[in-house]
């Protein structure tokens, strides 16, 4: 590799966005300028979907209206759901959400259409039937019958009905809101710029979204909240966490749910959530796992000089309000679609095509043998 080469992208600038961005100075991360942290406190997940699609947050009839519209579009097609039943039990999660949208690619006739207009509102059909997805693919798994959704709740009360049966307590109801708002965007993340290297060539928004839940699915993106349970899983014992961690370090594994490729002095979305993990433990007996939390999270600040990213937080959050490990990255995109759909308008409403070089490290020229 010549020097020159920066694999991975790191510190590479490939564009401009106005979508979101981490103000390192103050350590926080700010969408359309606003603080995530005091958006968490006075607005809801479809609010931040307004500002990230839209630029700016929605007034009282504005509000009403994507209410409107999300509620409206909740229900799958009997086709769809069909499909989405015929899949393996055993595939994962992320395949099936692909799968769908694909689906949903394929019968939309104005698929073509990338025009703003078009393009935001097929966003919010997304927004609206991924939770409905989520929701039966995990039903599926458990042997369960699906739930249809209810116009009657809000996002965050119909997704958990769709998925339990029951809406929770309000506390936990606000604790999963408050998660698929921080999850919502995150600038120029792998998935994020999948989706507008795809957008780029001009192609559709779901084959942008396609490509985003393709990159959000793996282990170093959207993996990595269920790799958090794995992980406790694997230590057995809160006491067990300093022989365990010395023996990752030993081997140079990777501890999953710790460090972050923006943040230096910690992920400002952490400290936004976990009053409400906290808050969650308390009320569904989560002592044991919190004490998994704070000794791990301890002992990686003093061995490694790493804090907690927000998957460190969201996957004990997740296993705590009833979601099966395997569904919390579905989860995550249930979210970030909605960070994807902004920068596929955004790219597309200034686009350039998205074509970067390498260096060739490979053999020299060589005669191609003659075969006798």
């Amino acid at each position: 590799m010549t020097e020159n080469a920066r694999r991975g992208l790191v510190g590479v600038v490939a564009d401009s966005t106005a979508i979101s961005d981490v103000d390192p100075d103050h350590n926080q991360l700010l969408f359309r300028g606003y603080p995530v942290g005091e958006l968490a406190r006075r607005h809801t997940f479809l609010d931040v979907v307004a500002l990230l699609l839209s630029g700016e947050l929605p007034d009282p009839d504005e509000r009403a209206e994507l209410d409107r519209r999300e509620r409206a579009g909740r229900a799958l097609d009997p086709a769809l759901a069909s499909l989405l039943a015929s899949l393996p039990v055993d595939c994962h999660p992320m395949d099936v959400l692909r799968t769908a949208v694909s689906w949903l690619g394929a019968f939309d006739p104005d698929a073509g259409d990338t025009s703003p207009e078009a393009s935001r509102e097929k966003a919010v059909r997304l927004i609206a039937l991924l939770p409905t997805v989520v929701a039966l693919d995990q039903r599926r798994r458990r042997g369960q019958q699906p739930i249809a959704p209810r116009a009657d709740l809000p996002y965050a009360e119909n997704f958990l009905h769709m998925a339990f049966g029951e809406v929770p307590e309000p506390e936990i109801v606000r604790a999963f809101e408050v998660s698929m708002l921080l999850y919502a965007e995150h600038s120029f993340n792998a998935s994020a710029f999948a989706a507008r290297v795809v957008t780029s060539t001009r192609s559709d928004l779901y084959s942008a979204v396609v490509a985003g839940i393709g990159a959000l699915k793996g282990a170093l993106h959207g993996g990595a909240n269920e790799a958090v349970m794995n992980q406790f899983a694997e230590i057995g014992d809160p006491d067990a966490v300093d022989e365990w961690l010395a023996a990752r370090i030993e081997a140079g594994d990777t501890v999953m749910g710790f460090g972050h490729r923006v943040y230096k002095r910690g992920d400002s979305r952490v400290p936004v959530l976990h009053p409400h993990l906290r808050r969650t433990a308390e009320l569904r007996g989560g002592r044991e796992l919190m004490a998994f939390y704070e000794v791990l999270a301890g002992a990686m600040l003093r061995d490694k000089g790493l804090r907690p990213n927000l998957d460190y937080a969201a996957g004990p959050l997740y296993h705590l309000i009833g979601f099966d490990p395997p569904m919390f990255a579905a989860l995550f995109a249930m979210s970030r679609v909605s960070g994807w759909t902004a920068h596929a308008v955004e790219q597309a409403g200034d686009n350039i095509l998205i074509r970067p070089v390498a260096t060739y490290d490979g053999k020299g020229k060589r005669e191609v043998p003659v075969i006798s």
